[in-house]
């Protein structure tokens, strides 16, 4: 039987891939758009069966050509935060991911699909609840807008729907999103190249630094993609972070740490000069969400027991695979 994941060279995908190959996971369908054909790489070590790009791939599968599918991993979107073309947001994050539901729906199909935690701007909470969801992006309303179309499809689904809502993701194999990589990737660089590290200073009434992510390991967004994979009885939106919040200090110390091999305080590198704070760019006043931490109640109550890494642990082996591909 076969296996579908699209965004298949993307930062996700490309780590379910892998994941699904090292379980002994055959018949995978990638399907991808490698305009960017430097995504190839991120595809190496896996075992894929077949590939399509994006664009021939909607009819041979509505047409029933991959045979019984097991499930489809819908990972691939536009994900750029600052894209401001809302028609092509549009169409890549709502429009084809309609289409590939619809069909998942006819052939009674598993589908479970990158949602996003952008859909809920500056909220103070973060529950899936459509009181808390108030996007601040055209990115972010493109995700709530399936979401919103997914909702109303679970009531009567035959098959497993499951949206998670990833927060802020690190890791392995994700060098080609550019300026929408991880903080921590882009942390990494720096320090390789200036020997520091620069942050936002004060803003939002946060102190320099001290603006606080929900920062999820890509280790831990693959192993709850494969547990609702193997538990296909289990339907809903989930939030997908680690349920902690925690600085921008704290990426940037254990950045440093992990690549100087060293203990140093914040209050050390500080004095250093290995991290530096820069004033709060105008461009992003009013965008930026300077706190984030899911509500994990609905995960944990659909029987995800698991711990998640801390950003200390997630980030240490994260610059680990980072120096072995230097």
């Amino acid at each position: 039987m076969t296996l579908i994941v699209t965004g298949a060279a993307g930062f996700i995908g490309s780590n379910l891939i892998h994941a699904l190959s090292a379980r002994g996971e055959r018949g995978i369908i990638a399907v991808d758009n490698l305009t960017r054909a430097d995504k190839f790489k991120n595809l190496l070590d896996g075992e894929i069966d077949d590939y399509f790009d994006k664009s021939e791939f909607i009819e041979r599968f509505a047409s029933g050509a991959f045979g019984a599918v097991r499930a489809l991993f819908h990972q691939g979107a536009c994900s750029d935060t600052m894209e401001t073309n809302g028609r092509y947001m549009m169409d890549n994050n709502y429009r084809y991911s309609r289409i590939l539901l619809d069909i998942c729906a006819a052939q009674r199909i598993p589908f479970l699909y990158a949602s996003s935690a952008a859909v809920y701007g500056r909220a103070e909470r973060f529950v899936e609840a459509r009181a808390y969801e108030r996007p601040l992006n055209i990115y972010g309303y493109s995700k709530l807008l399936f979401d919103q179309y997914v909702r109303r499809q679970l009531p009567g689904a035959h098959r497993q729907i499951v949206g998670l809502r990833y927060f802020n993701v690190y890791g392995p194999r994700e060098a080609h999103k550019g300026r929408m990589a991880s903080v921590a990737f882009h942390h990494f660089n720096e320090y390789r190249a200036h020997g520091r590290v620069r942050l936002f200073g004060e803003y939002g009434g946060y102190a320099a630094g001290l603006q606080m992510r929900d920062f999820v390991s890509v280790e831990d967004i693959v192993k709850v993609n494969l547990y609702f994979f193997d538990h296909p009885d289990r339907s809903g939106i989930f939030n997908l972070g680690t349920g902690r919040a925690q600085p921008f200090n704290d990426v940037a110390v254990s950045v440093i740490n992990t690549r100087d091999a060293v203990s140093n305080t914040l209050e050390a590198l500080v004095a250093q000069r290995k991290i530096e704070y820069i004033p709060f760019p105008d461009t992003l006043r009013g965008k930026y969400q300077c706190f984030t931490q899911a509500d994990l109640t609905r995960l944990r109550g659909a029987g995800y027991s698991a711990p998640f890494l801390t950003v200390q642990q997630g980030v240490e082996r994260y610059v680990h695979w980072l120096i072995s591909q230097l």
